[in-house]
């Protein structure tokens, strides 16, 4: 190779570095662009500490959907797959969670609604998400959902998907095992 031919691609390799340094910087805006197109993603607020009076003259159906992070190996689902709900009116779902390792492991539950633009009228009076969850091996929890559907709610929603994604944050938040603070007492 000649100098102007590694010029050239010193050059190519300099602007290609920029371009993906640029996209980078570009992906969050994207992404947030991307779900509002096509209704996906909505975040859910924290803890609604208001109250309603339920309108039974409507329903809206709720579905639950749960995943693990690529990463999570525990057992994860609702009690029910969904429910029909009155705007209005408190309602509840059970969530299990089943640590099948050998060692304790920290989760975080992220939740997300769709349509993206219902969100807004999704209120969580107690949930999981809230906290972290610390499971010993082989052990099984409940986990409550407790939620208020807004009578705001457009008429035009008639259904509405609440789905949690469990990740693994053992690393970041390592759990204490029982028989390590059993033996320290």
């Amino acid at each position: 190779m000649d100098g102007v031919s590694i010029k050239r691609l010193v050059t190519r390799l300099l602007m290609l570095t920029v371009v993906m340094f640029a996209f980078g910087f570009a992906l969050v805006p994207i992404y947030d662009v991307m779900c509002k197109a096509f209704g996906i993603n909505g975040k859910t607020g924290g803890q609604y500490e208001g109250s309603q009076v339920s309108d039974p003259s409507r329903s809206v159906r709720v579905q639950f959907m749960s995943t693990n992070a690529g990463d999570m190996s525990w057992e994860f689902h609702s009690t029910a797959d969904q429910i029909e709900v009155h705007p209005g009116a408190v309602n509840q779902m059970i969530f299990i969670a089943r640590n099948p390792t050998n060692k304790p492991m920290s989760a975080q539950a992220i939740p997300s609604i769709t349509p993206a633009d219902a969100a807004a009228y999704f209120h969580k009076t107690e949930c999981f998400c809230f906290t972290q969850q610390v499971l010993q091996p082989g052990e099984r929890i409940e986990m409550p959902v407790r939620f208020i559907v807004d009578r705001d709610l457009p008429a035009s929603v008639k259904h509405l998907t609440l789905a949690y994604t469990l990740f693994d944050i053992t690393a970041r938040h390592p759990p204490v095992a029982h028989a390590a603070t059993e033996g320290a007492r």
